[in-house]
């Protein structure tokens, strides 16, 4: 989910809530302590120079139990950190302490803002010396398959 998607969600909501994948709520008393620019600049195994920019929130399990964030509010803080910090249209990625500082992808699943989870992967995989992954069938199809392509006097039964 990009910047301008929250920004166009926001207002149809009546509360902000972030959900894990696993179902898990972030606690509704949470705070966005941070929205930044993430700039991240690497080489891949392959030797190739990349650049990723995101645009980063921070979310903060506090002990005032009272707190809500409302989404009119959550939108001025993004208004806020645009006009201050020159913040672009970027992917946003959601940091979230659970058992330790997690990274996710963010989405919506048309109630609440799920926290998906990022996977590791190389970026240079024909560089990296894996070999690629074989399409897994079962005999059941295999057995299927060759007898569609099979015709009478064609010799392959």
């Amino acid at each position: 989910m990009t910047l301008e998607q929250i920004k166009n969600i926001l207002p149809t909501l009546e509360n902000v809530e972030f959900q894990l994948e696993d179902g898990k709520f972030v606690p509704e008393h949470f705070h966005v302590t941070e929205i930044g620019m993430v700039t991240k600049n690497f080489i891949d195994c392959g030797g190739v120079v990349r650049k990723e920019e995101r645009v980063n929130f921070q979310l903060w399990d506090a002990n005032d139990f009272e707190h809500r964030l409302k989404p009119n509010k959550l939108l001025h803080i993004i208004n806020l950190s645009e006009e201050k910090l020159r913040i672009g249209d970027f992917e946003i990625e959601i940091e979230y302490q659970n058992t330790t500082i997690g990274k996710y992808d963010l989405d919506f699943n048309g109630k609440n803002f799920v926290l998906k989870n990022k996977l590791t992967a190389c970026l240079a995989q024909d560089a990296c010396g894996i070999p690629p992954q074989k399409q897994k069938l079962n005999l059941s199809e295999l057995a299927t398959n060759q007898q569609s392509k099979c015709t009478s006097n064609s010799g392959c039964c």
